[in-house]
């Protein structure tokens, strides 16, 4: 089984450790870090050695300072981040944001679960999405 190295960025505390227990749970991801925007994230990324880097980054869209948007134009900006899987997630289901985080770089975009504590099922759905992509 391939393990992927993955970065969590998500502003909402409890949903973020939701998200990262549900993550380490599984044996197919290796949580490298857990941001709270994409201001740390951006700070954290370039500090880090290339080889120390994530696989993917799976970011909340809608976050205070440096969102979802934010993040794909910047790792689309910078060729040391081009192997770097942007995966985006939201609650909102709107086709056009959708097709704006797609037309921006991200490989897909996400639908979290209704109920924030169960990530099971979201986490296996992501690890298909990415084998299938890698």
């Amino acid at each position: 089984m391939n393990q992927f190295k993955l970065v969590i960025v998500e502003n909402d505390e409890d949903e973020r450790f939701f998200m990262n227990e549900a993550f380490q749970e599984s044996e197919e991801f290796q949580i490298l870090g857990a941001f709270e925007n994409g201001d740390t994230l951006i700070e954290w990324l370039d500090q880090t050695n290339a080889s120390d880097q994530p696989e993917i980054i799976l970011s909340d869209l809608n976050m205070p300072g440096k969102n979802g948007y934010d993040i794909l134009t910047h790792v689309q900006a910078h060729p040391e981040y081009a192997h770097i899987t942007v995966i985006i997630t939201s609650t909102s289901t709107v086709v056009s944001i959708r097709e704006k985080c797609l037309s921006l770089g991200a490989k897909d975009y996400l639908v979290k679960p209704e109920i924030f504590i169960d990530y099971s099922d979201y986490v296996k759905n992501l690890y298909q999405l990415v084998s299938q992509h890698k």
